[in-house]
């Protein structure tokens, strides 16, 4: 198969190689400037596919995205931090499997009554709900966050990243089994998995991403308005986006089922928050006006984060407390949690990724991270993208 390939940034062979083996099976696709080596599909790569969609491109963190909401607060109105950050990491629920411990946990959100619920298997449907209610408004470990920012105005903006959590995770874990012949909870090799929509197993994941993706928004936004309320400010604006997702898309004048893994789409006028790591600044940003080549190569797509340079293993040995403690005071950022594998020093810097991406996005505002709440730096989450 002949594919259109568009690459943005420079990136290591593995990653390249991943991304051309992608390519045999897709009709195009394209990689963004933070990209890295996955699972089977590199981080920051997009790929559209004719009435098909992959599992292992969407990923085990279905929908994992950003949400960011502007206040109506100015930094000088927050008092003192440190009391905040404690406030935030003790009311959202962080870290591995957790349950939302908050008294107003969404646990009615009107999603669970939804039809989409009759696609999992009868037998696992109670459990998979009952996980899901508990966990929705859980952020998750790894690089899942709560960010509070100052924007060039000095107004407050609260920052969320975080997916659907372990009911995504078990969703692409029994679609990947079930798509090898194997029984839903049985661990199945994490090996390219693309199924026809037009068929029952493809057309049940479908529904069950969606639900997923429905899942995720729900509690990034639950989340993100609770850490405004504790900081006493009212919304004024709302930025939100999937990047572990597939869409139904016409793309030069095609159908195509596009997927996202680690990448933000960003039609032209379309607003996106961008994080960078827990001393960078991040952005909001905008696809650029009008329709050109390079949008359309893009497939309307663009960065979700920083990217890594540095595995997780490898900044266990190379990134030391006082590495990561130094560059995040310098920053004057108030941390809470967070592990050396998410230390600034393990991603690219984010101004890098974006000057590589900049003829298809225009950057609208720079946040300056105030607060950073992370899970603790021992945790383990099989749930993060």
């Amino acid at each position: 198969m002949s594919t259109d390939m568009q690459i943005f940034g420079t990136h290591d062979h593995q990653t390249l190689a991943q991304l051309r083996d992608v390519a045999s099976r897709a009709v195009r696709v394209a990689l963004m400037a933070d990209g890295h080596v996955g699972f089977t599909m590199p981080i920051g790569g997009v790929a559209a596919y004719r009435e098909q969609v992959s599992v292992v491109g969407v990923g085990f963190d279905i929908a994992c995205g950003n949400a960011a909401i502007r206040t109506n607060l100015t930094a000088d109105r927050l008092g003192k931090l440190e009391p905040l950050a404690d406030e935030i990491a003790d009311t959202i629920s962080f870290g591995i499997g957790r349950s939302n411990r908050a008294n107003d946990a969404p646990t009615d959100n009107a999603l669970f009554d939804e039809d989409g619920w009759e696609a999992v298997p009868p037998k696992e449907r109670k459990a998979l709900l009952d996980k899901a209610r508990a966990q929705l408004g859980t952020v998750g470990s790894g690089n899942h966050y709560v960010d509070v920012f100052a924007d060039e105005t000095d107004t407050v903006w609260v920052g969320v990243h975080f997916g659907s959590r372990g009911f995504g995770h078990t969703i692409a874990s029994g679609f990947l089994a079930l798509s090898q012949g194997k029984a839903w909870r049985e661990r199945a090799p994490e090996r390219e998995a693309l199924l026809d929509l037009t068929a029952p197993l493809g057309h049940d994941y479908w529904t069950l991403m969606n639900l997923a993706g429905r899942y995720a928004y729900a509690g990034r936004e639950w989340v993100a308005r609770k850490v405004m309320r504790i900081l006493g400010g009212r919304e004024k604006e709302l930025v939100h986006n999937h990047h572990n997702f597939a869409w139904r898309e016409t793309h030069d004048g095609e159908a195509l089922i596009v997927v996202r893994k680690g990448a933000t789409p960003a039609f032209p006028g379309q607003m996106g928050f961008i994080g960078g790591s827990m001393g960078d600044d991040a952005v909001i940003v905008r696809g650029t006006a009008g329709d050109s080549e390079l949008q359309r190569a893009a497939l309307y797509s663009t960065v979700h984060g920083a990217g890594r340079v540095m595995s997780r293993s490898a900044a266990k040995t190379q990134v030391t407390g006082s590495m990561m403690r130094g560059w995040v005071a310098e920053k004057g950022v108030v941390l809470r949690g967070g592990g050396l594998d998410e230390s600034p020093h393990v991603y690219r810097r984010l101004p890098d990724v974006l000057t590589a991406q900049s003829d298809t996005i225009e950057i609208v505002h720079t946040l300056r991270p105030l607060i950073v709440v992370m899970a603790g730096a021992n945790e383990f989450d099989p749930y993060k993208d």
